[in-house]
């Protein structure tokens, strides 16, 4: 039974958070777990090509779709927006003590052949199996994860917002029972996410961080083990609309530019690149990229290259033509 004095400490220690190492992790997972796709179709769809040219075999060895996977991959959010880079290098300054333990952990529970000889390979050496997975992270993240990066953490920060704000409006009982039904908190502090069979959380004064995650969908997961802070990772409210199509751009600019070229200078109202723009119209990134470069040629677009992408912005001439087309729609 959680004492009166802990509880009030946890209630004084809840906090939001996401995780960009949480949300590669579960990116990666995509890959061999179609379960969760049904939202994420249209980006699927955009980086399944890049992803079968890289040989993820490791650390889709270690994110297997049941049992555990090694909690050094996802360092806890000490912040509630971490950079990608400052949870890497905390994944790469592992003890190799911990890895050879966390992947012992996952080897236990693996069943297929190939996997379990994959982590065999790695648990002989865990300090270079850490670094590897590092590696692979790194790359997950500049190919398939940071080009469409901002879509993602616009939802995750809108996620938080509305939840700090119901917070503040209603108290933490509405928000734990409207973060997902599965998750139910107890009168003496305790919290049980129900999966299938239920997991009681129990924070003994540790507090809860409350994290939503554009890529988890489905599921629910509560995170218990040290270093963890007791973790709540749910799926964020808006995910449906997070690969949503864009609407038809303004009937001026389409006579002028052509419907599609209209549309993808309409549509860059933030810096993006040419697999995030892909995903967002349904189109191939080859096409949008011949579309994309037609625009920079006339002045309209500004490429920058960013790690393996090249981030395409509108120019101030853009923006004055997108703006101008739109109020003469009206």
């Amino acid at each position: 039974m959680t004492t009166f004095a802990a509880l009030r400490q946890d209630l004084g220690a809840i906090r939001f958070a996401y995780s960009p190492a949480w949300e590669t992790m579960h990116a990666a997972r995509m890959f061999i777990n179609p379960r969760g796709r049904p939202y994420h179709r249209s980006w699927h769809a955009a980086v399944a090509a890049e992803a079968a040219s890289m040989n993820l075999a490791p650390l889709l060895a270690v994110n297997p779709v049941r049992g555990n996977v090694p909690d050094f991959l996802t360092p806890p959010p000490d912040v509630p927006a971490p950079r990608f880079a400052d949870q890497l290098a905390r994944i790469r300054v592992t003890p190799p003590g911990q890895v050879a333990q966390e992947l012992a952990r996952c080897r236990a529970a693996l069943t297929g052949k190939a996997a379990a000889e994959v982590v065999d390979a790695m648990l002989a050496d865990p300090a270079g199996a850490r670094d590897l997975l590092a590696d692979q992270l790194q790359v997950v993240w500049d190919r398939l994860v940071a080009p469409f990066w901002p879509q993602v953490q616009d939802v995750l920060d809108a996620d938080l917002a509305y939840r700090s704000r119901q917070l503040v409006d209603a108290g933490l009982r509405p928000v734990l029972e409207a973060l997902d039904a599965r998750i139910t908190w107890g009168e003496d502090g305790t919290v049980t996410v129900s999966n299938g069979i239920d997991q009681l959380v129990e924070l003994r004064g540790r507090g809860l961080v409350l994290m939503p995650s554009a890529y988890i969908w489905p599921a629910v997961v509560a995170v218990t083990d040290e270093p963890w802070q007791p973790t709540l990772v749910y799926p964020a409210r808006g995910i449906g609309r997070l690969w949503q199509r864009a609407g038809a751009p303004p009937d001026a600019l389409a006579r002028l530019l052509g419907r599609t070229r209209a549309q993808r200078l309409a549509g860059l109202d933030r810096a993006a690149s040419t697999s995030a723009l892909a995903a967002l119209h349904g189109l191939s990134p080859s096409g949008t990229s011949r579309h994309l470069i037609a625009l920079r040629d006339a002045g309209l677009v500004t490429g920058t290259r960013q790690g393996h992408e090249i981030l395409y912005a509108r120019t101030r001439l853009g923006t004055d033509l997108a703006r101008a087309a739109a109020g003469s729609s009206y």
